[in-house]
């Protein structure tokens, strides 16, 4: 049997999200010894936990207008659905709907004002904590977050049982600085760094997206972290050349960070190689400003969004999928630890790889060090690098059977949990 283990994040785990990735630290865990605190307004699937505990900025905004607390809705595995529902449980009115889509900008200021909705009077509520003594937690797993809420419950439930803290870091939250003439923005680095020192300083581990990430948080802060690589479970494709007269090229996910421009030049590249060719473009992206670039661009096809079921379909009968990242220097500063399932995902399902993007991102990084992934960072040399990959049976096969390798190797689901359950072991049997 595994250690109780609480998870604080803000998505509860569904095939939709990027909390997929916990499947690489928790496919082989009893629910009955996973819980989860989490923030998203979505209502759980059937995932890793046996409950969870769910607390919104709307249920905040009701308590801080009350003046009481009284936050907190808990689900437990057998009353939700098999699948994740594309539903929202808070169908508000027009101020509830500003609120979030305020939020979702993520600035310093709004970071600010969550930071003050919440208060722990409002969210440490009896409720709250009569679901955490019925689970007894003998480990935290902190996803980490950029807002405050997230760490400071991860702090006030470890304090409170005395265990440890495993921080989940993919993204570099506490390094990443920007020149800025906000003093909004310098308060918000300034009282965020405090916190996360404290979450630090408390007794715990980490584990990491990378090894990149993990070299500068482990000297940093005296950490014994390890790389946890993510796991896909998408059934590779027996090897096939490209499909020069009809191909099937594809992205899955974010469009933001610049990524959006890096496929538009992708398309524009394709059209000149073969009129004919499209990049197909997967992505629940609800900003126009995001997706409305492809409308001009005859290579280019925006679908949408399709469920994770889709995309490892479609994925896998693809003769190219690519990955992008942003070449401007804001997009390369959030993006440049960055390993997501896209990696994972990409490496198994036997397509042919295209990463493009600036050199320096972390995704862009890591396929170039594969060997199994034509790679190209520079847009003036985008064309010959498609065009000479596509005609290159041979070095299309090479790449192949290297995703062979580079899936056992790094992205194993056996050595993930392996990896993952012994850190939560060693940092649980050094705080007795």
């Amino acid at each position: 049997m595994h250690k109780r283990v609480l998870i604080v994040g803000t998505v509860p785990y569904n095939k939709k999200s990027t909390s997929r990735a916990f499947e690489a630290y928790f496919a082989n865990w009893e629910k009955e010894n996973l819980a989860q605190i989490f923030s998203s307004t979505k209502k759980p699937c059937k995932g890793h936990c046996e409950t969870l505990f769910q607390i919104t900025d709307k249920q905040m905004l009701v308590s801080w207008k009350a003046l009481k607390a009284k936050t907190g809705i808990i689900y437990h595995y057998d009353d939700l659905e098999d699948e994740w529902q594309d539903n929202d449980l808070e169908v508000g009115n027009g101020a509830v709907k500003k609120m979030y889509s305020l939020g979702s900008k993520h600035t310093p200021l709004t970071h600010l004002l969550r930071g003050l909705l919440w208060r722990k009077k409002f969210w440490c509520t009896k409720k709250l904590n009569e679901w955490l003594d019925n689970f007894k937690p003998e480990c935290v797993f902190l996803a980490f977050s950029d807002d405050y809420f997230i760490p400071q419950i991860a702090l006030y439930v470890a304090k409170r049982y005395n265990v440890p803290i495993v921080s989940c870091i993919g993204d570099d939250y506490y390094f990443n600085t920007k020149f800025s003439i906000s003093p909004a923005y310098y308060l918000y680095k300034y009282t965020y760094r405090h916190l996360i020192r404290k979450v630090f300083a408390h007794e715990g581990s980490a584990i990491y997206i990378s090894d990149k990430i993990r070299d500068k948080y482990n000297s940093e802060f005296g950490l014994d972290g390890e790389t946890v690589y993510l796991t896909s479970e998408i059934k590779r494709k027996e090897f096939a050349p490209f499909n020069k007269q009809n191909p099937y090229i594809t992205y899955f996910g974010n469009i933001g960070m610049g990524r959006n421009l890096s496929l538009n030049d992708i398309a524009t590249a394709l059209g000149k190689i073969n009129p004919e060719y499209k990049l197909h473009i997967y992505s629940n992206a609800l900003s126009k400003e995001l997706y409305e670039i492809f409308n001009d661009n005859p290579n280019a096809e925006y679908h949408g969004s399709i469920p994770y079921a889709e995309v490892e379909k479609n994925m896998a009968r693809s003769d190219m999928t690519v990955v992008v990242e942003g070449f401007r220097k804001e997009d390369v500063l959030l993006s440049r630890y960055s390993l997501s399932t896209k990696a994972a995902d990409a490496l198994a399902s036997g397509a042919a790889i295209l990463a493009y993007g600036h050199s320096d991102c972390g995704i862009i990084e890591y396929l170039k060090s594969t060997g199994a992934s034509a790679v190209c960072s520079d847009k003036s040399k985008l064309v010959d690098t498609i065009s000479e990959f596509i005609n290159d049976e041979k070095r299309q096969e090479e790449y192949y059977r290297q995703q062979i390798v580079m899936t056992k190797e790094h992205h194993n689901i056996g050595s993930s949990t392996k990896t993952f359950e012994d850190v939560v072991d060693k940092v649980i049997e050094r705080m007795k």
